[in-house]
């Protein structure tokens, strides 16, 4: 005989209320750590005192979370998606795992959590934050609030430079965030020698945990507001994702909520950091070397531009699979 179920539906006004309390926004500072924890902490009350999942003889199978999770993300496109993959890193298991025994109970603490989680999450917060992680050209990156999730059209970027024949030798990345970029090119080149910046010390840090996490430790970090710590040094390839939004665009809650501004935002037009970075690249190229910039959607015509007037040429665009041009690239005359 089964045993009677007698919880709050999930869109009970107590679900609800779970989502206006605040303070489940603490987080930490200290760069590579999983920043919710301490939200963790405060998410498990709430959903042990609002969320009573309790039954007589166990606790709410997988299937039974998962179909609650989904009903409390819901109108959200990915809330079926986001409601598993909070259940896989909850449970430690894969989605195969989950399809294969969805009546498998789960126990109070693992229930505990995913409900905390999945409070978070219909408080916007991108389930990356909550997961700890993103992956990125296959491989996984820590990432959290100080640093820009990983997005797949950057892949863009790594396949076009990959492509270059003869391979760089020596390669820069401006603004390197988590370091997706340094240290997936460092890993894919292995006779290249990768430097990467970054105005912020905090993603810095998170950069060179992802660096030795990855065994990509002969990246070279360098604190620096685009080229400024870097003196005369000049490099065959150049590579950048500066931030490229412009000021007024509304973005959704999860980015701009969740995201740092000084990786998103870039000016009125969000072409201000390209004004700077372009002409610099040019004084830090080699002759024959290679500029190659992710762009915004709308942003050829303007950045066609703004690497003819900076000195370059072989000026190229190679779109997404949705056939927006995604990645800007150019070359320094030969002497």
């Amino acid at each position: 005989m089964h045993p009677v179920r007698t919880g709050l539906h999930p869109r009970d006004t107590l679900w609800k209320a779970t989502l206006q309390v605040r303070g489940c926004g603490a987080h930490r500072s200290t760069a590579g750590q999983h920043t919710g924890h301490i939200r963790d902490a405060v998410c498990i009350t709430l959903a042990k005192r609002y969320v009573k999942y309790s039954i007589h003889f166990g606790m709410a199978t997988v299937t039974e979370s998962l179909e609650s999770g989904t009903a409390l993300l819901a109108p959200s496109a990915t809330a079926r998606r986001d409601a598993e993959l909070l259940m896989m890193h909850v449970t430690g298991s894969s989605r195969a795992e989950l399809m294969t025994h969805p009546e498998r109970e789960l126990t109070q603490r693992q229930q505990e959590h995913y409900q905390a989680a999945i409070v978070r999450r219909a408080r916007h917060e991108p389930v990356q934050h909550i997961l700890g992680t993103q992956d990125f050209y296959g491989r996984s990156f820590i990432v959290n609030r100080l640093v820009l999730i990983p997005r797949p059209e950057t892949e863009h970027l790594v396949e076009a430079v990959l492509a270059i024949r003869p391979a760089p030798r020596y390669v820069l990345d401006i603004g390197t965030g988590s370091g997706i970029l340094a240290i997936t090119l460092a890993l894919e080149l292995p006779d290249a020698a990768l430097t990467a910046t970054d105005i912020s010390p905090a993603a810095l840090a998170v950069a060179q945990q992802n660096a030795r996490v990855l065994n990509a430790e002969r990246v070279r970090f360098v604190q620096s507001d685009l080229f400024e710590g870097l003196r005369e040094e000049r490099f065959d390839c150049i590579v950048s994702n500066p931030p490229y939004v412009a000021t007024d665009e509304v973005l959704e809650p999860q980015v701009r909520e969740y995201e740092p501004a000084t990786a998103l935002y870039a000016g009125e037009d969000g072409l201000a950091i390209y004004r700077r970075l372009i002409p610099e690249a040019f004084e830090h190229l080699e002759a024959g070397g290679y500029l190659w910039l992710e762009i915004g959607h709308g942003q050829r015509d303007a950045l066609r531009e703004l690497l003819a007037q900076g000195g370059l040429v072989e000026i190229g665009f190679v779109d997404d699979l949705l056939g927006i041009p995604r990645v800007a690239k150019a070359r320094k005359p030969l002497e």
